[in-house]
């Protein structure tokens, strides 16, 4: 099923099931990563229709942006790839720092463009905020650069309300990426109304909750990776948040998909939520995120689960 949503007020239309590529060659966030995996994982994507990447600088670093460029130079027809990707980070003394002065977030994009064999990137969003950079300069600098076609969407990510105002201060902010799922639902008191009053599309991360909201654990899952450390898995926060994926398998089984799926929906469902970028780690995962696109939800659907996870 090929569906394609605006980005708000931009001319980037894309399947509103993306992919979200940290699993890609990031092999500073997940251990034991296959790069061969991780490129059968975006051919998978581009092969049933799906055209949004969401890749960054820090993935690797560096490295998912490679093998993303190596697979659409293979494929052909860029054309038809939405790519977006983030920069921020850099490394002083083996430490990380955020930069977003003008200077350094053209000499990031120049970067991403050698990395992904491209001449232009769709969408560039600053990664995160620094201390110093007025937010509105930073996005001045990416201005000028979608003037010279070298990007063709603004994005930013991780800014809070005040950053996105002050960023948004000309109207140049196409894009937010933040944290939002049914767990945490901040993003609703200020984010979520600014973005849509203002054409903003917003894009969720972590929308599954690093797995969490995919409906394949119970209270005997036992943790290795950072989740081991998460609150949100801990004793009887976990138990609880268990109950209320539960909760969702009724709805889920009456669509004929799986709990994943109707919380993908449920994001789409939202003012201002264009699109979500889902992660795999396997190709099959990515096909599975696609069934999202069979859900219709009613409005009381939606407004039930609004309330199981209040």
């Amino acid at each position: 099923m090929e569906k394609q949503t605006r980005l708000g007020k931009t001319e980037l239309y894309v399947n509103p099931v993306g992919l979200g590529t940290n699993a890609v060659g990031g092999h500073n966030i997940y251990p034991n990563l296959n790069e061969e995996t991780g490129k059968d994982v975006v051919r998978a994507a581009l092969d049933h229709g799906i055209n949004f990447l969401d890749t960054a600088y820090i993935y690797g670093p560096e490295r998912s942006e490679e093998l993303i460029g190596e697979v659409l130079k293979e494929k052909g027809g860029r054309d038809k790839v939405v790519l977006a990707t983030k920069g921020a980070h850099k490394f002083v003394d083996g430490k990380i720092v955020f930069d977003n002065s003008p200077a350094f977030l053209k000499a990031a994009v120049e970067s991403s463009l050698k990395r992904l064999q491209t001449d232009y990137i769709d969408l560039f969003y600053i990664h995160f905020p620094d201390e110093s950079t007025p937010k509105d300069e930073a996005v001045g600098a990416l201005k000028e650069l979608k003037d010279e076609g070298k990007i063709r969407a603004i994005g930013v990510s991780n800014f809070s309300i005040e950053q996105l105002k002050e960023a948004n201060k000309d109207g140049y902010v196409d894009v937010l990426q933040s944290e939002y799922n049914l767990f945490k639902r901040q993003a609703e008191e200020e984010l979520l109304p600014y973005t849509a009053e203002h054409q903003i599309s917003f894009i969720p991360y972590f929308p599954l909750a690093a797995g969490l909201l995919a409906g394949k654990y119970t209270k005997d899952t036992k943790f290795e990776d950072s989740r081991a450390q998460n609150p949100m898995y801990q004793g009887e926060t976990f138990i609880r948040n268990l109950e209320k994926v539960d909760r969702l398998r009724g709805i889920a089984k009456e669509k004929g998909v799986d709990v994943s799926h109707i919380v993908l929906a449920w994001y789409l469902a939202q003012n201002s939520i264009d699109a979500v970028i889902p992660g795999a780690k396997k190709p099959e995962q990515v096909i599975d995120n696609l069934r999202t696109l069979d859900v219709a939800l009613t409005g009381a659907d939606v407004q039930k689960i609004s309330e199981i996870f209040k």
